[in-house]
């Protein structure tokens, strides 16, 4: 949930929302292994790059990191392999050593928006924290649901002197609102 001035990040945005034939793709790369899947996603991350300029105006790629732990059991980290790529397709440093999760979470899915916050705070913690001091830092994941870890990275990396913390997604959790309309009378979302 984005809600206006509970954030750390300095602006999320997001390809598309977590629906269709994009969801399948990122369970494909998240679930299945399929790592061809992480240039053409990145590919869609690097359009939304360039439609907003301050997405574009910073200074090194963090990818949301993942505990050891679950990257063994996983072989991968989907959100390293998404940055990796992007920072290739924007020609910008990709940072994947400064930035850790020290506690194994347990996974977010089925959890509350604030079972979420309280199961990644205090989660993350930097290693090199003169890598990223003053750094304006582009923050890849691959989905926000409600934004509890995109936060608790950014507080995480600005406690640490990065001067900005812009995220960035693949897609994002819309989420109905009973009761609430658009202009056409339908159901609105957030």
């Amino acid at each position: 949930m984005c809600r206006r001035g509970l954030n750390q990040f300095d602006r999320l945005r997001s390809f598309g929302a977590f629906d269709g034939a994009l969801r399948e793709l990122i369970h494909l790369l998240k679930y299945s292994g399929v790592m061809t899947l992480a240039t053409p996603l990145a590919a869609l991350l690097a359009v939304v790059v360039h439609n907003e300029p301050e997405l574009a105006a910073v200074d090194v790629v963090v990818p949301v990191p993942l505990h050891p732990r679950r990257q063994r059991a996983r072989g991968y980290n989907q959100a390293e392999c998404l940055a990796r790529k992007l920072a290739e397709l924007l020609v910008l440093p990709l940072d994947t050593r400064s930035f850790a999760r020290r506690r194994n979470t347990a996974p977010q899915t089925g959890l509350t928006p604030r079972q979420r916050r309280a199961n990644v705070r205090g989660a993350f913690a930097v290693r090199a924290r003169s890598q990223l001091d003053a750094k304006r830092i582009l923050l890849v994941d691959d989905v926000c649901t409600t934004g509890a870890t995109l936060n608790a990275c950014a507080q995480t990396l600005k406690r640490a002197g990065a001067s900005e913390v812009q995220a960035i997604t693949l897609a994002r959790v819309v989420q109905w609102i009973p009761g609430l309309r658009d202009d056409d009378g339908n159901a609105a979302h957030t």
